[in-house]
């Protein structure tokens, strides 16, 4: 029988040394207050559309008020470069959830709004 050799020349394996990116704490502490502070604007005047909805809705056509919601919602990047923030700064996908949580809060306020009680 014939037996199988081993190679005892072993090739030299690749070692892979891991080297974490550098991180900038106090760039991701200012732009995390930025994107709050954004955060912060969107919800204030998602409450005032929401108001001025529920007042279009009442006076005119309920059309105009949802009409009004999403176009703000279109024109939010404008709205916030007119307030002196830098849209720029921002992920895109933090700036969505900015966009859902305008349209849903605002939505919700209109709705709350136009109940009875209210």
């Amino acid at each position: 029988m014939a037996k199988k050799r081993r190679r005892e020349e072993a090739e030299p394996e690749e070692t892979y040394e891991f080297k974490p990116p550098e991180f900038n704490e106090r760039e991701f502490l200012l732009k995390d207050q930025y994107g709050t502070k954004v955060l912060m604007v969107a919800a204030v005047l998602a409450i005032i559309i929401g108001i001025l909805a529920m007042c279009l809705h009442k006076a005119v056509h309920f059309g105009l008020g949802l009409a009004l919601m999403f176009l703000t919602v279109f024109a939010f990047k404008h709205i916030l470069a007119l307030m002196k923030f830098r849209v720029d700064l921002m992920d895109q996908k933090t700036l969505i959830s900015n966009y859902v949580m305008f349209l849903l809060l605002s939505l919700g306020v209109w709705i709350i709004l136009l109940n009875p009680p209210f």
